[in-house]
C-alpha cells in the first residue's frame, strides 16, 4: 500500500478566464481535461520544471489524476490536477500549472481556476454536491477566500461550496 502524501496548496488564481487566455494576445483557447496517462509521465519531471512527483502522484490507489490542455492540442499539458472522491466531496490534493505557465512570463492566464472548476464540476457529478476541500499554505488562505469563494473551515482546511462550485463552472463550462 502507498503511503499517500497531504500537501498544502501554494497554486496562485491568476485570473478566471472563459478557458485559457493568451497573456501577449489575450486569445482565448477552448480547453479540456482528461485522465494522465502513463504516456504522459515520461515528459512531467522534475527536469522538465515540473514541481511535484506526478509519477508518485499517479500511482496511488485513491487519487484520479487529470490533465488540462487545449482542444486539438493534446500533447501540450498546461496543469494538472491531482483528486480523491470522498463520498461527500471531492478532495484536491494536488494541483500544478505546467513551467511556462508560472510566474511573469507565463503563456496561459487561468489554468489554476480552470483545474479547481473541473474538481467541482466533477463533485456534482459524483455525487458531492459540487463540494471541493483542499489543504492551502496559510498565506494563501485570503487569497483563495478571493479568487475561488471558498471557506476558511479552520488550520489550513478550504472548502468550496455548491454555491461557490456552481460560479466557477458556469465560468468555465458553457453548456
Amino acid at each position: 500500500m502507498n503511503k499517500s502524501t497531504e500537501y498544502l496548496q501554494d497554486f496562485e488564481v491568476d485570473k478566471l478566464t472563459n478557458s485559457l487566455e493568451n497573456r501577449i494576445t489575450k486569445d482565448s483557447f477552448p480547453t479540456e481535461i482528461t485522465f494522465l496517462t502513463k504516456n504522459d509521465l515520461k515528459t512531467i519531471t522534475k527536469k522538465n520544471g515540473w514541481a511535484f512527483n506526478w509519477k508518485a502522484e499517479f500511482t496511488l490507489n485513491d487519487r484520479e489524476v487529470y490533465k488540462l490542455t487545449i482542444v486539438n492540442n493534446p500533447t501540450i499539458i498546461q496543469g494538472l490536477v491531482s483528486l480523491t472522491i470522498k463520498p461527500d466531496h471531492v478532495f484536491l490534493n494536488l494541483l500544478e500549472s505546467a513551467p511556462f505557465n508560472i510566474g511573469q512570463n507565463k503563456v496561459y492566464a487561468g489554468v489554476p481556476g480552470n483545474l479547481v472548476a473541473f474538481a467541482c464540476k466533477l463533485s456534482f457529478g459524483r455525487g458531492g454536491d459540487g463540494f471541493v476541500s483542499f489543504q492551502a499554505k496559510t498565506k494563501l488562505i485570503d487569497h483563495y477566500v478571493k479568487t475561488l469563494g471558498a471557506l476558511h473551515a479552520g488550520g489550513h482546511l478550504m472548502v468550496i461550496d455548491a454555491l461557490a462550485a456552481q460560479k466557477l463552472i458556469d465560468k468555465y463550462f458553457k453548456s
